[in-house]
């Protein structure tokens, strides 16, 4: 898959002042402004990731780190509600707090031409993100979905033998999967998961690997203490700096900005850590975060502050989950029974076609170099038969959340925790 190529000039970030900064921003959304409601659109898709968040963060992430992308769920989902009518369609959008799949599809495009174009070529961080589509190759696409995803949602197209040959077809989802994330998501469909009754595989697959604004100096990265929420405290590899930090602080938390090498590109991206004052913190901050919609937008800061005692964990993670039972503990239910699914394939087939599972893997690396990041997502549809001080202490030695970010139109890509930093 060939990345989507996007390069626009100005200024780097590093040399930009902040009322510089924030000008150029400003500008730069008025103008999507006219044209779609783009930052609308983010701002609802970041809504429903951290209802999604405080959910595995209560649930299935309950007792270890994780991280998951949020925009590839919700590129999958988007294509499933293209292909959707009635009652599904209707609870898809509402969960999606889309108006309709014709703005879900403009999203969509929009994501993938502005967002998440490559910006290497410009020097900035190296991004893919691709679509794929496997269809029964007796079940003829419908023109008009055809036509969707492959504009659209760019995605390459693949015609099967699920009746015969599932667990190739398994098989070569899994390759395209790894490939795609640079290696770094493997066996994205669990064995047995794709059978003779399965019609149609979508998957998603994001990859993002940037290097820091400020690199550490990993010379002087020390062992520290960090605090686990039952009490105990495990030595782990602390990263620190002296320079002039993005943080601002809250009632009850403070937040930290990470920014990644930009290049002659006008998109940034940045990590972002939500560290918890209080050393079992997490669950508590994470419901405020999730407590109201746009609450995220106005918590990011914006001005560099002189530290004091700064420090951050090394860490890898690598999570999967079957997002199926979290979205149905959520409310959409109706993907997952028979019925909704009519607006895919031109045969009646497509009367009895719902989605059996979704599933979704990722990786994290976070080291004094930069960041390296992953996601997948597949989801099988099967036929049924029958304010400030002048130095601020920043030390993330116990549970925060974390999240990468692109500045500029407000795109979240990847949202985790960090329970452990050893695991």
């Amino acid at each position: 898959m060939r990345f989507v190529n996007s390069v626009f000039k100005v200024l780097k970030y590093p040399k930009m002042g902040t009322l510089k900064l924030a000008s150029r921003r400003a500008s730069f959304l008025s103008r999507f402004e006219i044209t779609m409601d783009l930052r609308e659109s983010i701002s609802n898709q970041t809504d429903v990731a951290l209802s999604m968040t405080k959910l595995l963060v209560s649930k299935e992430a309950r007792d270890k780190n994780f991280v998951y992308s949020p925009l590839s769920l919700h590129v999958v989902l988007s294509i499933i509600a293209a292909g959707s009518k009635g009652p599904t369609l209707d609870q898809l959008l509402s969960f999606l707090r889309s108006k309709s799949t014709d703005h879900l599809n403009s999203f969509a495009s929009q994501l993938v031409t502005v967002v998440l174009s490559d910006a290497y070529p410009a020097g900035g961080p190296r991004l893919s993100f691709a679509d794929g589509v496997w269809v029964e190759q007796t079940l003829p696409l419908l023109p008009s979905f055809k036509q969707l995803v492959n504009t659209d949602y760019r995605a390459t197209l693949a015609s099967v033998d699920f009746q015969t040959k599932a667990v190739e077809v398994a098989n070569e989802v899994n390759s395209w999967a790894e490939k795609e994330t640079n290696g770094l998501v493997k066996e994205l469909l669990p064995a047995g998961s794709v059978d003779s009754e399965t019609r149609l595989i979508f998957a998603n697959a994001l990859y993002f690997k940037g290097a820091w604004n400020e690199k550490f100096d990993a010379s002087i990265t020390k062992d520290h203490d960090f605090h686990l929420l039952d009490g105990n405290s495990v030595k782990v590899p602390f990263m620190t700096s002296e320079e002039k930090q993005f943080i601002r602080p809250f009632e009850g938390f403070k937040v930290l900005g990470l920014p990644y090498k930009q290049g002659e590109d006008k998109r940034q991206f940045t990590m972002y850590i939500f560290l918890p004052d209080a050393k079992d913190g997490l669950p508590a901050l994470v419901e405020k975060l999730a407590s109201e919609s746009g609450f995220l937008e106005r918590k990011f800061p914006n001005y560099q502050l002189d530290v004091g005692d700064f420090r951050i964990p090394r860490f890898k993670i690598s999570f999967g989950f079957e997002a199926s039972d979290v979205l149905k503990e959520l409310g959409v239910v109706l993907p997952f029974t028979v019925g909704g699914l009519t607006e895919m394939v031109e045969s009646p087939v497509g009367q009895k076609l719902w989605v059996s599972d979704i599933f979704h893997k990722s990786f994290i690396e976070v080291n004094e170099e930069g960041t390296e990041a992953a996601a997948a997502t597949a989801a099988t549809i099967l036929l049924r038969s029958a304010l400030s001080p002048s130095k601020i202490d920043f030390v993330a030695d116990h549970p925060f959340l974390f999240l990468i970010r692109e500045d500029l139109t407000g795109t979240v890509l990847f949202i985790g925790q960090v329970l452990d930093p050893r695991a």
